[in-house]
């Protein structure tokens, strides 16, 4: 069964990381724990209803385990990959959209496609910063000028 767990919004990566070294630690039947991003404040928990209460006894920032189980169509469109393929190039300016750099805005400087990542250079520091990031992360705030332009 799967059920949902409320947590402390903002801290759902450090409930996950709990839980996954409890499970492997105490050999519990819990199959996945999965936080899409999307959803602020709520983990997917599946597994077995008494390994689930176990896991989570003291574990910071819960706020406690919907007892009602969830389909697993309901929650399937969260968990589908659907890689957008996002045209960026050098130059253009974006905004970081999540991780440590969330909201900071910088420009492009080096482009991987195989990789799908953009190594960009943070606009507000005060000396150039480099951060390399999955393009599923940024959003382009402005096209940089390309010679068809001019």
């Amino acid at each position: 069964m799967i059920y949902t767990l409320r947590t402390t919004s903002g801290r759902e990566d450090i409930v996950m990381d709990m839980i996954n070294s409890r499970i492997n630690a105490e050999k519990l039947d819990v199959k996945a724990v999965i936080h899409p991003t999307e959803l602020k404040g709520y983990i997917f928990i599946e597994g077995n209803t008494a390994d689930i209460h176990k896991v989570l006894r003291g574990v910071m920032h819960t706020k406690g385990l919907i007892e009602k189980p969830v389909k697993i169509g309901d929650i399937e469109h969260f968990m589908e990959t659907n890689v957008a393929e996002i045209k960026v190039d050098m130059g253009d300016i974006v905004e970081i959209m999540g991780g440590p750099f969330k909201g900071e805005k910088g420009k492009i400087k080096r482009v991987d496609k195989t990789k799908n990542e953009v190594t960009i250079e943070l606009m507000e520091a005060s000396i150039p910063i480099p951060v390399t990031i999955a393009t599923e992360f940024i959003k382009v705030m402005k096209k940089a000028k390309s010679d068809a332009d001019g």
